[in-house]
């Protein structure tokens, strides 16, 4: 199993990065990408403790640990350059909260993460065909998630997918222990979006393929 979106209590999960990657390597994930809220009031901090964290137990762990950040609730016109500045400060993953039906994300934050230096586009809600047209020519991984409220737009997503061929990665969102789940229960959660059983390993080979970026021995 491997995660690439997840939090901890630096923005508002409730473990602590030790103990989130602990009870993620007990549960068999291999790799796991630490992706806390910003915007211009944290990013700073949070990717620089989140960059000097993974570093200090890369090594020390099973799991294979990835510094990020999720880019929350920004106004549109302003996530590319936060992009920009988010990468320069040591994000190796970036995610951008994306449209989900049960936030008031700004419309038009979908079309400004495609359009920036990002690697997810996280619980996009009613994704338009020309947004997963441009996620597929910028090969950036649109999400499906395991997280309630968010997961709503999981079959929309799928149908997307199917028709476009852009990378397409399953995350949990984990902001609490329970969040975490098996990788059973992530191919049942595909399956319910309307991904057949044949296609599964496609989207899970995805986030194989991102993490081997940054851990080539996975």
């Amino acid at each position: 199993m491997i995660d690439l979106h997840t939090h901890s209590l630096l923005s508002d999960g409730v473990l602590l990065p030790s103990e989130l990657a602990r009870r993620a390597e007990e549960k068999g994930y291999i790799a796991m990408a630490i992706t806390d809220h910003v915007d211009r009031s944290n990013f700073q901090y949070v990717i620089q403790s989140i960059v000097e964290f993974c570093d200090s137990v890369n090594g020390l762990m099973k799991i294979k640990l990835i510094p990020g950040c999720e880019i929350t609730h920004v106004p549109p016109q302003d996530i590319k350059k936060l992009a920009s500045e988010c990468r320069k400060s040591g994000a190796s993953i970036i995610v951008v909260h994306g449209e989900t039906p049960v936030e008031p994300v700004k419309k038009g934050t979908n079309y400004a993460g495609l359009e920036s230096d990002i690697d997810i586009l996280a619980h996009p809600g009613l994704l338009t065909e020309e947004e997963a047209k441009i996620a597929a020519e910028r090969k950036i991984a649109i999400e499906i998630t395991t997280r309630s409220g968010h997961s709503l737009g999981n079959g929309h997503i799928v149908k997307l997918w199917e028709k476009y061929n852009f990378p397409a990665v399953l995350n949990t969102d984990t902001h609490s222990p329970d969040n975490l789940v098996s990788a059973e229960f992530a191919e049942k959660v595909l399956l319910c979006a309307g991904i057949e059983e044949k296609e599964i390993e496609k989207v899970f080979k995805t986030s194989l393929e991102i993490a081997r970026k940054f851990f080539p021995q996975l």
